[in-house]
């Protein structure tokens, strides 16, 4: 009979949850229905006195309504409050925003935001 080797061991510690499912959530929501998840990168920040995260998001958007949308969500985000449980959106910016004609208008815009832990 073989025994399992998990039995009696104590589970692996759970990590703290992560801020970037509701960033992304509240960016999308922000953006609208016309917006798509393109990609997401984030990457740990440190000065000497805050810790957080530095998040790059790309949104697509395609049509006319989709190129609407994505202006309306570029000249929304720098001033938006965002609510993220336990952070703080220090800095929330576009950093590039590709154009395309064919084979439909569509808008690729990349932003990135920086979360500070709340102490």
């Amino acid at each position: 009979m073989r025994s399992d080797p998990g039995i009696g061991m104590a589970p692996p510690p759970l990590r703290a949850r992560q801020p970037w499912t509701p960033l992304l959530n509240a960016a999308l929501h922000l953006a609208g229905s016309a917006a798509t998840l393109v990609r997401h990168a984030e990457s740990p920040w440190a000065s000497v006195t805050f810790s957080g995260t530095r998040h790059t998001i790309a949104l697509g958007f395609v049509g006319l309504d989709g190129v609407a949308a994505a202006e309306a969500f570029i000249a929304a985000l720098p001033e938006h409050e965002f609510a993220i449980a336990g952070q703080l959106v220090a800095d929330a910016g576009v950093t590039s925003v590709d154009h395309a004609l064919l084979p439909a208008p569509a808008i690729t815009v990349e932003i990135e935001l920086l979360l500070l832990e709340e102490r």
